[in-house]
């Protein structure tokens, strides 16, 4: 009986895991445009639009040639100072899960791009990835009107590919100790 108790006490933690992975949103830097200097766009508005979350993904897309992805500090952020950055990425294809609340600063390091405004603020507010019970509206405040999606707007990806497998995986196996 007490093997029975530490697996499904395995199991609950598993699926705590996967389902907090799942509420993750992956943005895309500049959206369609990705990460470049052409095209005009404006990183503090695209950034301002976003609410970011302890958890995401934040996807810079460029072409590795011209560009590349630099964390910064603040004050290297606001001076467009690339020569010490705290990590660099050149792959052209670069994700970077967000594990802090807080600022993180990113620029182009290729010289002219950061001052011609390459350059990105991704501001985290708070810490968790799911609402708490008190953040969810109560039944009677739901309303039958659902939001067109938008093609500039990240969306959740709510099943990582695998999950299911693993939940399916899961609820068999706690059923085979269950009627054991």
């Amino acid at each position: 009986m007490a093997s029975v108790i530490r697996v499904l006490a395995l199991l609950v933690a598993t699926m705590a895991m996967v389902l907090q992975v799942s509420n993750a949103t992956v943005y895309k830097v500049g959206d369609s445009a990705g990460w470049t200097t052409m095209g005009n766009v404006n990183y503090k508005e695209w950034a301002a639009t976003k609410t970011f979350r302890v958890g995401d993904v934040i996807k810079f897309a460029y072409n590795a040639q011209f560009h590349n992805v630099l964390r910064v500090t603040h004050a290297m952020y606001r001076s467009c100072n690339a020569s010490v950055p705290l990590e660099s990425f050149s792959t052209g294809n670069d994700s970077i899960t967000i594990k802090t609340k807080g600022h993180h600063f990113f620029l182009c390091g290729v010289p002219g791009h950061c001052q011609a405004g390459q350059k990105v603020d991704i501001n985290v507010h708070n810490v968790s990835t799911a609402p708490t019970p008190s953040a969810l509206p109560s039944p009677t405040a739901i309303t039958a009107k659902t939001p067109a999606p938008s093609s500039n707007m990240a969306a959740p990806h709510k099943f990582v590919k695998g999950q299911s497998a693993l939940l399916g995986l899961t609820i068999a196996t706690l059923s085979f100790f269950v009627s054991s």
